[in-house]
């Protein structure tokens, strides 16, 4: 069947419903020029149309705002947690909260990675809509705006985890004060008398890089340090990153005498590039991580870092899930969570000072 933008079959005996004011699945149908059990199948996430059929009655029922009419216990009691990536002590922290806090709420939880892509992919949302859960849970990952509306309207509601990029601000999001930790991390190095501070943030596109590379220059700032862009780097927030960057800055004519790894798995990476360099911890270079994962505690030189409450994030964003999902309202939709300096062997003053 061809798909165009007329609004109603030829001979019809019923004009098309005024658009935003509510329409039946049989006036969608009409209207899109397809059958009913097309439009159930593109309000199910079934993936056996094509996708010129589905953008269109999409469309149409975007224009109609149409929720659909499904009872509360036909939902299917569980959470979809997406993440970015699994590789990390850092997601294990908030998946355990998501899951005990699931269970306390007897649901279940279909977890899904991106391979490390931020913006989760078609099949992955058909398969989501098709299971027709509860609600979504997105950590470091996101939907872009077409996957949005098809999940606002069926009633399936999103919540967000340390942001990606921006989110409008009618999307319920968890985070951590970045800005913060950041400026109360590079405090404590130059506190301790640091002025050659080596700063490895994640992703340069990342809100939450942006946010901690912004309060350690805050910090510098405030102590009359001046900044050197040379000391600023941009890994992935993993050991990789750690390493390499870490590596890289330590092996300069005028190396740093501390560095803020951004996160705990990067900051494992920089100890591992001043091992091989000869570098002592703490005593030739001071390091303070970001995340708090339990290792950081255990290492042979425990590890200084911000602990921006993982667990809790994991909590939060489950209990406004769940309360979304029971058709409540949230007392606010933007949270961010405080963060605290836990100072532990890997920070000292420099050597001499």
């Amino acid at each position: 069947m061809t798909i165009g933008h007329t609004t109603a079959a030829k001979g019809s005996a019923r004009a098309p419903r005024q658009r935003g004011k509510g329409a039946t699945i049989s006036e969608i149908a009409q209207e899109a020029g397809v059958s009913i059990a097309t439009v159930s199948k593109v309000l199910n996430g079934k993936s056996d149309i094509s996708e010129a059929t589905k953008a269109h009655v999409e469309e149409i029922i975007t224009a109609h705002n149409y929720k659909r009419r499904t009872a509360r216990n036909a939902r299917a009691n569980l959470i979809e947690l997406v993440f970015h990536e699994l590789d990390s002590a850092w997601a294990m922290e908030i998946i355990r909260a998501v899951e005990m806090r699931a269970a306390q709420n007897n649901t279940s939880i279909v977890l899904s990675e991106l391979g490390g892509s931020i913006r989760a992919p078609r099949e992955l949302v058909d398969s989501i809509l098709e299971r027709n859960p509860l609600g979504v849970i997105l950590v470091m990952a996101e939907f872009d705006e077409a996957h949005m509306e098809q999940f606002a309207s069926r009633s399936i509601p999103v919540v967000v985890v340390d942001t990606y990029g921006d989110q409008p601000s009618s999307v319920p999001t968890v985070g951590s004060n970045n800005w913060s930790g950041g400026f109360t991390a590079t405090k404590h190095l130059t506190d301790l008398g640091h002025t050659r501070i080596g700063m490895i943030s994640g992703p340069a596109d990342s809100m939450s890089s942006k946010a901690r590379v912004d309060g350690y220059r805050s910090a510098l700032e405030a102590a009359g340090i001046e900044i050197d862009k040379d000391l600023i780097t941009y890994g992935d927030f993993y050991v990789d990153g750690g390493y390499t960057h870490g590596k890289a800055l330590l092996s300069s004519e005028n190396r740093p005498t501390a560095i803020f790894a951004g996160s705990d798995m990067q900051a494992l990476g920089v100890l591992r590039g001043a091992k091989e360099l000869g570098l002592s911890v703490p005593g030739d270079l001071s390091v303070v991580g970001y995340d708090n994962i339990p290792l950081s505690e255990w290492l042979p030189t425990p590890l200084t870092t911000i602990n921006q409450f993982l667990p809790l994030m994991g909590e939060t964003a489950t209990d406004m899930l769940l309360a979304l999902a029971r058709g409540e309202s949230v007392r606010a939709k933007q949270i961010n969570l405080s963060t605290e300096l836990v100072v532990r062997a890997s920070t000292t003053p420099p050597a001499g000072a």
